[in-house]
């Protein structure tokens, strides 16, 4: 087969990886989309004091809960006597309010989103099940929700990695929805380790399309939950970026690129498609990171997508 024949036939198979549903990360993770316009609509996003409470839905150990859990501390805003080392989970959260929260509170609002870690509660027994819709991802979100409930907030599903979801690993990582008439919204995400690691876990699984590339060391020791955080990361951003579907996207509305989905599969400059970028390497465990964390955490984030130059913005 010719050179250039294999490049268009993989840059086809690439673009395939693109189509998903509303709300979600999408199945493109060795996909960079050419620039575009990612533009605001005029809709609500979700500012100020947003308080996130979480349901574990199956079984999570100890320490995976402690990963994510200490992603969620990351985003706040840290006490000055507890600054974490740059670049920082709190600096990538930043960029919501420089790249897009700031642009819609140009004419009234307050530009600015602070995450307040609340209540987290656990249904270790799979009460609806371990084949769950949609609907009911929706039912659990609003158990989760708590306070939340009460002024808006977003509700955090996160299911285990025996437990099948409407639509994942078919079409989607994960997804986000909200309910306009309380302001409340929810994200829901899939732990792939032993559905779809190589769709929903790369950089840190060889991909199941495209380039061979070997993983990256996941820098939390867990592909699926570190692979969770990276989709947690890009649900939240485009719950408070575009809760009600009407507020920063580009693309149809059904099916949106948002801030952190318009840059699948980028995490660190020079990335292209099966290449996630040049990362920082911990010396210790050989890890791959772009991010610091609460408690001596390292993450990796998604980049996000800069409507002022469509690009893609990475912490490295």
């Amino acid at each position: 087969m010719a050179a250039s024949h294999l490049l268009l036939v993989l840059s086809m198979l690439l673009m395939s990886l693109a189509r998903a549903s509303t709300g979600s990360r999408k199945l493109a993770a060795l996909y960079q989309p050419q620039p575009n316009l990612l533009t605001y609509h005029d809709g609500a996003v979700l500012e100020g004091d947003i308080p996130v409470s979480v349901l574990w839905y199956g079984r999570f150990t100890p320490a995976q809960k402690s990963i994510v859990s200490d992603f969620l501390l990351s985003l706040m805003a840290p006490a000055p006597q507890t600054q974490t080392a740059a670049p920082s989970v709190s600096q990538w959260w930043g960029s919501i309010d420089r790249l897009y929260l700031s642009k819609a509170a140009a004419g009234e609002g307050e530009g600015k989103a602070r995450i307040l870690l609340g209540d987290q509660v656990s249904d270790e027994g799979c009460s609806l099940g371990k084949s769950l819709t949609t609907p009911q991802v929706a039912e659990l979100a609003g158990k989760a929700r708590g306070a939340a409930k009460k002024g808006g907030g977003i509700a955090v599903v996160l299911t285990a990695d025996d437990v099948a979801v409407e639509g994942f690993c078919v079409s989607r990582c994960g997804a986000h929805a909200s309910d306009r008439d309380s302001g409340a919204a929810y994200v829901w995400v899939g732990n792939a380790a032993a559905q779809c690691p190589g769709q929903c876990a790369w950089p840190f699984h060889r991909p199941i399309y495209g380039p061979q590339t070997p993983p990256l060391v996941a820098p939390n020791g867990d592909v699926g939950v570190d692979g969770m955080v990276i989709n947690l990361a890009s649900m939240i951003a485009g719950a408070v970026t575009n809760p009600f579907g009407d507020g920063f996207f580009q693309g149809p509305k059904e099916a949106p690129l948002e801030a952190a989905t318009a840059c699948a599969g980028v995490y660190g400059k020079g990335a292209y498609p099966g290449y996630a970028g040049d990362l920082l390497v911990d010396p210790a465990t050989g890890a791959s990171y772009n991010a610091n964390g609460a408690h001596g955490r390292k993450y990796l984030v998604p980049a996000l997508f800069d409507p002022s130059t469509s690009s893609c913005s990475t912490l490295v």
